[in-house]
């Protein structure tokens, strides 16, 4: 039976940091994502353009019309965050659905993923015995958005940016009077219920974008031990759907909250 894991499994320490398995990936993943952009940024140099150029360019183009319905003239100072949430986590989504993702292991010892590098020494009453001192395997590769951490910092960059733009186009006093509201009770309340809601979408954010890519990971990860041969092949295709549907969701709720943050009513 196979073993899952809700957080991810420290590989190694350098110094007093944990390297986690997700995080392996997520750094290929960065490499790839600088590849493109460096790709696309020379190709727009170039007379005879690549297959590549023209599908990026189409991607663009189709999130830049996309994201101006919601936000609107105000697209161009958005537009380069909000299509930069889209790519990222739409490659991290299928990145973690590649072969070799979650079934390629290493063995480390127990000490390192359990997090007790120092060795705890249990004294018994025949001899002592090490604590944790077996290796265990754990996958070399982990999802990126299956990791907890890495959506609760996508989550917060986005809810921080909400706060960022807010000041920077309503001014400190317009913007703070969101959230603190003397002029009567009423709308004293309302504030607080404001500050409650920001704080909300840290949590949605974060815990909307891990729950559907672990689960999908989950399913993916039964289904092809029960049954090995091609019968998780639907379900593969179900999850590219879904990691494409959630990277759409993050980045347009993210441009959603960026226009009613902007805005003085």
């Amino acid at each position: 039976m196979p073993v899952i894991s809700i957080k991810a499994e420290t590989l190694f320490y350098i110094g007093s940091f944990a390297v986690k398995n997700s995080m392996v990936l997520s750094s290929l993943v960065f490499c790839f994502f600088i590849f493109l952009c460096i790709s696309y940024y020379q190709e727009t140099k170039k007379e005879n353009k690549s297959i590549l150029y023209y599908t990026l360019h189409l991607m663009l183009r189709t999130l830049y019309d996309l994201f101006y319905s919601i936000v609107h003239e105000k697209i161009n100072v958005f537009f380069p965050i909000l299509a930069a949430f889209f790519l990222w986590i739409l490659i991290q989504n299928w990145s973690g659905l590649l072969p070799g993702v979650g079934s390629i292991t290493v063995k480390v010892p127990a000490a390192v993923v359990h997090g007790t590098v120092l060795k705890e020494k249990v004294e018994t009453t025949k001899h002592e015995v090490t604590k944790h001192e077996e290796a265990l395997e754990v996958p070399l590769f982990r999802g990126n958005n299956a990791d907890l951490n890495a959506t609760l910092a996508l989550a917060l960059i986005s809810v921080v940016m909400i706060q960022v733009y807010g000041f920077q186009f309503l001014g400190f006093k317009v913007y703070i009077s969101k959230f603190l509201n003397f002029k009567d009770p009423i709308y004293f309340v309302l504030g607080l219920l404001e500050v409650v809601s920001e704080v909300s979408k840290v949590i949605s954010f974060a815990f909307r974008l891990f729950g559907n890519i672990f689960a999908g990971e989950v399913l993916l990860t039964i289904v092809a031990f029960l049954v090995p041969v091609l019968a998780s092949f639907p379900f593969l295709i179900l999850e590219i759907f879904v990691g494409f549907v959630q990277a759409l969701v993050f980045s347009m709720l993210t441009s959603v909250f960026f226009g009613l943050a902007v805005s003085k009513h």
